[in-house]
C-alpha cells in the first residue's frame, strides 16, 4: 500500500506543479534528495497512522473483551498498532528534520548548526509534538491490556493526527474565518479517512465475520458521507471560496491543486462504488460463508485508498 501510495504522490506532485526543484544558482538550498524526503516519508507516516488507528478502532468496536480486558486477537492488534506508531514515529523525525532543512534553504549537514531558528518554525515545532505523541502512543499501545487503555490510544492517535494538520494550506491564518473553518474540516476529514482507511484494513487482517463486517459497513457510510462533506468543503475554501460563479469552477481544471482535487474526487467516488458493490454483492457472499469475492474486492478498495492518501499528500504541497 505504501508503494502504491508513494508513486501516486510523485506522479500528483509532477502532475500538478508541486515538485520539488534544483535551488537557483549561487544558492545552497536542501537539496533533492532531502526535498522529495519529505512528502515521501509524509506517505509512509501516514501509512503507519492509518494502521494504527485501524488496529485500535478494531480493538474498541469488534475485537472480543471480556469485563473491560482485551482478548487474545485485540492484544495481537495492539501489539502490532504499537509497532505501526513507532514506524509513525521514525517517519514523523525524519520528516521534521527534512522539513526544517528545506525551509531555512540549507544543506543538511547544515542543520545543527541552525537549531534555534529552526526550532522557531511552526512546522517544526508541530511535527515535533506529533513525534512526542507517536512515540508515548507506541509505548501504550505495547502495554495496553484493557479496553480503558485502548480507548486512552485512540485519544492519543488523533491528537498526533491533528498536529500537522495545523500548519497546513492556510492554517498559519488562526484570525480568518476561512482559515478556521478549512482548518477544522481538514482535520475532521483526516480523521474520518483513517478510520475509513484503517477499519477496512482492520477487518481484513483481524476478523471477516458477519458482526464485525456490519459494524465496520455503518461505519464506512459514515466515514464516507463525512469525508464527502470536508472533502469538498476543504477544497472550495483553498481553491476560493470567497469567489464566485466561473471562476472558482474553472480553478478545478486551470490550476495544479484543482487538477489534483478533481482526482481524488474521482477516487472518492470510486471508493464510494465499490463501497457499493459490498453491500449489493459481497456481503450476501459472505454472510452465505464465501469470503473470497469480499475479500479481493477489498483488497482493490485499500488499493484505492493508498493511492488517495498519496493524491491528498501531493495536494498539502502543491501550490
Amino acid at each position: 500500500m505504501v508503494a502504491v501510495g508513494i508513486f501516486v504522490m510523485v506522479a500528483a506532485l509532477f502532475a500538478g506543479g508541486g515538485a520539488p526543484q534544483r535551488a537557483v544558482d549561487g544558492l545552497l538550498g536542501a537539496g533533492l534528495g532531502v526535498s522529495w524526503a519529505v512528502p515521501v516519508l509524509r506517505v509512509v507516516a501516514d501509512g503507519a497512522a492509518v494502521a494504527t488507528g485501524g488496529a485500535v478502532l478494531a480493538v474498541l468496536l469488534f475485537l472480543p473483551a471480556d469485563g473491560g480486558k482485551l482478548g487474545s486477537k485485540a492484544i495481537r492488534a495492539c501489539q502490532d498498532a504499537a509497532l505501526a506508531a513507532g514506524i509513525w514515529a521514525v517517519a514523523s523525525i525524519g520528516g521534521l528534520i527534512a522539513t526544517a532543512t528545506v525551509i531555512l534553504g540549507i544543506p543538511l549537514s547544515h542543520l545543527a548548526e541552525h537549531a534555534e531558528p529552526a526550532g522557531q518554525l511552526t512546522q517544526v515545532r508541530a511535527l515535533a509534538a506529533a513525534v512526542v505523541l507517536t512515540a508515548v502512543l507506541a509505548v501504550v499501545l505495547s502495554g495496553v491490556k484493557t479496553m480503558r487503555g485502548a480507548r486512552l490510544a485512540a485519544v492519543l492517535t488523533i491528537a498526533a493526527l491533528t498536529g500537522p494538520l495545523l500548519t497546513g494550506h492556510g492554517a498559519l491564518d488562526r484570525t480568518s474565518a476561512w482559515s478556521v473553518l478549512a482548518t477544522t474540516s481538514l482535520v475532521v476529514h483526516v480523521v474520518a479517512a483513517t478510520a475509513w482507511v484503517g477499519g477496512l484494513a482492520a477487518v481484513l487482517r483481524y476478523s471477516r465475520s458477519r458482526q464485525a463486517v456490519e459494524v465496520f459497513s455503518t461505519l464506512a457510510l459514515v466515514c464516507a458521507v463525512t469525508m464527502g462533506i470536508t472533502g469538498l468543503l476543504t477544497a472550495e475554501i483553498h481553491l476560493g471560496g470567497r469567489q464566485e460563479g466561473w471562476g472558482l469552477i474553472t480553478q478545478w481544471v486551470t490550476t495544479g491543486y484543482g487538477a489534483l482535487v478533481l482526482g481524488k474526487t474521482l477516487a472518492f467516488a470510486t471508493l464510494v462504488i465499490i463501497g457499493q458493490l459490498h453491500r449489493q454483492s459481497t456481503l450476501p457472499q459472505l454472510e452465505a460463508g464465501d469470503p473470497v469475492a469480499f475479500r479481493r474486492l477489498a483488497v482493490l478498495e485499500l488499493l484505492v485508498m493508498a493511492g488517495t492518501i498519496g493524491l491528498a499528500v501531493a495536494l498539502s504541497r502543491t501550490p
